[in-house]
């Protein structure tokens, strides 16, 4: 079923916790909570209004545990006034940017970093000829729909994990079709119904997934469950 998103706006009360819905395929989508009406299922977000499912992809529900935010400080006594010094700054980790946008959209972290390793091998400063921008390597029209800054590092990479996790969700979580249409865009796979028979997206799939099942710490690849190829008659 293809994912529809509405803009509405949600007014969530302080100190409740959400959930994540477990999928059939083993990913968790977090969500503020969750109604389910006539064999569908609406998961809200107080950012994104809310998506539908099928109820027969979600298997059941986590509750997320609230943790109360610390008490406010006491005010003290003014310090005296220190002479400033430079603020250090902390080197930007795309790894771990990546490994916290996939925890956030319930994905495989090992699954976007393969992603991110094909599309800029982790180069922040990456731009493709045809102007993708950054770890993700997102289209400015496409950071722009998801609201994100793609110069930004830590946004382009959320921007890129969420793309993929909504991909996933209008798939049925056939991770071949969101690959492709994360390289080649959603119309040339709704279009051909599958892989369309790009020689860049063909390898663009292949690569990606051999990276994502080649067993860590290791040389050796496991084989792909099946093959990557085009669906063009």
């Amino acid at each position: 079923m293809v994912l529809r998103y509405f803009l509405i706006l949600l007014s969530t009360a302080p100190g409740f916790a959400g959930e994540y819905a477990i999928l059939s395929s083993g990913l968790r989508i977090h969500a503020d909570r969750h109604e389910v009406d006539s064999g569908i299922v609406r998961l809200y977000t107080s950012k994104d209004g809310f998506s539908e499912l099928p109820a027969a992809a979600v298997v059941g529900f986590e509750a997320e545990d609230y943790v109360a935010p610390p008490p406010a400080p006491v005010a003290a006594s003014p310090a005296p006034i220190a002479a400033a010094t430079p603020a250090t700054q902390i080197p930007v980790d795309p790894k771990a940017l990546v490994h916290d946008a996939a925890v956030k959209y319930g994905l495989p972290p090992k699954f976007v970093e393969s992603v991110a390793k094909v599309e800029s091998a982790m180069r922040p400063d990456a731009v493709s000829p045809k102007g993708a921008l950054g770890v993700m390597q997102l289209m400015p029209a496409t950071a722009r729909a998801l609201d994100a800054d793609p110069t930004d590092t830590a946004q382009n990479i959320e921007a890129g994990t969420k793309l993929l996790r909504e991909l996933l969700i209008k798939y049925n979580n056939d991770a071949v079709k969101a690959l492709a249409a994360y390289n080649a865009g959603e119309g040339a796979v709704d279009k051909y119904q599958g892989v369309p028979p790009y020689a860049e997206t063909l390898t663009y799939v292949d690569k990606v997934l051999r990276n994502f099942q080649k067993p860590d710490g290791q040389k050796g690849e496991k084989p792909l469950p099946a093959p990557v190829t085009s669906t063009n008659p």
